[in-house]
């Protein structure tokens, strides 16, 4: 139980329904609601396919690259670290964001369902990290759907901040929205060294 917890906890935090409301309503600030409606369940569709092949392949991924357990857990907790920093000091970097480049090419897009909200938005590479860290972790059937069931709610999470996004604005504001990034970033830190600690231990 106590695994599902943190893993919960640290996939919620990297994909940041929360912190996606804002960008997401800036993206779609000009289309229809019913449009917004659209591209928010399309993309959480399609950012849910590709965790859901990392989740499954995840083993065989690393078994493929020769990658150690120890070893990932310990470049996955770098790179959470990472995106712990980015959260706390609320600033957006490639770990989540796109680059002025790329947003700027969304604007110009009608339809920002794969790029930019399904990747990197969604399916970003922390929470692909994440992801594979979960697929290294399970051990029997229970634990694997357990697991299946973390990710698929917090994909639901997700989808949900999308479709209420301009609600999320007016409640919260982007004052509130960076306050609560900053408290997870402060936790996601923390499970971060956790896992640098876990695969230092593993290794020696």
């Amino acid at each position: 139980m106590d695994v599902l917890i943190n893993t919960f906890v640290v996939l919620f935090i990297v994909v940041d329904p929360i912190g996606m409301a804002p960008i997401f309503a800036a993206l779609t600030r000009d289309a229809p609601r019913e449009r917004q409606r659209a591209m928010a369940i399309r993309g959480t569709a399609l950012a849910a396919a590709i965790l859901f092949v990392f989740f499954l392949a995840g083993n065989r991924l690393l078994d493929a690259l020769q990658i150690g357990l120890p070893a990932f857990r310990i470049a996955g907790g770098c790179l959470l670290f990472l995106l712990a920093i980015d959260m706390i000091f609320a600033r957006q970097s490639g770990l989540r964001s796109t680059t002025v480049e790329e947003q700027l090419e969304a604007e110009h897009k009608r339809d920002v369902s794969v790029f930019p909200l399904a990747f990197p938005l969604i399916a970003g590479p922390g929470a692909l990290t994440t992801v594979l860290l979960m697929a290294s972790s399970w051990s029997g059937m229970g634990t694997f759907l357990a697991m299946l069931a973390v990710l698929t709610v917090v994909l639901g999470l997700s989808l949900l901040s999308l479709l209420f996004a301009p609600a999320i604005m007016r409640m919260l504001g982007e004052t509130g929205a960076n306050v609560i990034s900053r408290l997870f970033g402060l936790i996601l830190a923390a499970l971060a060294v956790q896992y640098v600690i876990d695969g230092i231990k593993a290794a020696f």
